[in-house]
């Protein structure tokens, strides 16, 4: 059994020789490698302690989230699910939390509208994955730096702002695959996307479950809207029912008549071709003339029906109202109302 040398014996520089040498007989030797990228002893991976261990495209952080694996937004599609959401624009990463724990199928992290850029996200991606929620990137525009940002945190999936041509679909879809399918920057053995390195399939399964979101939001997109459906590589369409009623010149009318036609128009367009057969899925947000309900019955396959800031300021000019109310009212019909006040208190 070999023994450490003790502090006397390491007065000669062959002593110090052999310490050096017993303290890295352990370790392979390995190649040069780059600065950047020095080359360590392979670390234990989940995947060599548990061996049953998958993971999801979006990097869990409890315990509980990751015991389990739940289906990709692609894989919930495919199986006909008609997917309900929210968009996220406080960047709050309570609010993420609660909206995940909520129930809903996924949320959208709104770089475009929302204040917050790739830091805010990455909190509120880590938030959403307490639930498990599946996450939408939006980011602020259709470009290979955006794209690249945004898929190093690892998001189930990302949505392209203003895309009004096949050709920018495609250049779309090509920001997020790696050469030679694509221009997208490779850092996959650091970034939250592979688990900092440390999910080994990344690389296989990445452009799988991935969903890949075009919104068509234009006069000009809406002409060519088969055709941007029919891009390979894209898997859905986001109709953007407020830039294309400004588009059309009903900014402040969005439920006109023309701007409901023309969305008609779009929707069958992206329906024509069935997702499995060359075509792409339709997703779309509610409107307070266009619910929920409407959407799904004209065939939408992901529905958005809330945004949390307009949640919220609902809810608090309805509370602001309620106790101006209750002011004009006077005191002695609050005293009379005790169940009214508790439950105006719980709600």
């Amino acid at each position: 059994m070999s023994t450490m040398p003790t502090l006397s014996s390491l007065s000669s520089s062959s002593s110090l020789l052999t310490l050096r040498r017993s303290l890295t007989s352990t370790f392979p030797n390995y190649p040069s490698s780059h600065p950047l990228f020095p080359k360590f002893p392979k670390p234990l991976t989940l995947k060599t302690l548990i061996p049953n261990f998958k993971f999801s495209s979006a990097v869990t952080t409890t315990a509980a989230a990751a015991t389990k694996t739940p289906k990709s937004l692609k894989t919930r599609l495919k199986n006909n699910e008609t997917l309900y959401g929210i968009f996220l624009l406080s960047f709050s990463p309570t609010i993420a939390e609660i909206a995940g724990l909520s129930g809903y199928d996924f949320a959208v992290v709104d770089m475009e509208h929302g204040p917050g850029g790739i830091s805010d996200a990455l909190n509120c991606l880590r938030a959403l994955a307490v639930s498990g929620t599946p996450a939408i990137l939006r980011v602020p525009e259709s470009s290979e730096p955006w794209a690249k940002k945004a898929l190093d945190l690892g998001p189930d999936g990302i949505m392209f702002p203003m895309i009004d041509s096949p050709k920018s679909a495609r250049k779309a879809v090509s920001y997020c695959r790696f050469p030679p399918n694509g221009i997208r920057g490779s850092a996959h053995t650091v970034v939250r996307a592979s688990g900092y390195g440390i999910d080994e399939g990344y690389l296989s399964n990445y452009a799988d479950e991935l969903l890949i979101m075009c919104q068509v939001e234009s006069v000009e997109g809406v002409k060519k809207i088969e055709e941007i459906a029919e891009v390979e590589g894209l898997d859905c369409i986001q109709m953007g029912p407020l830039d294309l009623s400004a588009s059309l010149g009903y900014l402040w009318d969005p439920g006109n008549k023309k701007v409901r036609e023309m969305m008609n128009v779009a929707e069958k367009g992206v329906l024509k071709k069935k997702p499995n057969n060359g075509g792409a899925y339709l997703s779309g947000f509610a409107m307070p003339h266009d619910s929920p309900e409407n959407l799904k019955s004209r065939g939408y396959h992901m529905v958005s029906g809330a945004v949390d800031v307009a949640m919220f300021r609902n809810a608090a000019v309805e509370d602001v109202k309620k106790f101006k109310k209750c002011l004009v009212e006077g005191a002695d019909d609050q005293k009379d109302d005790k169940d009214g006040d508790e439950k105006y208190w719980s709600e």
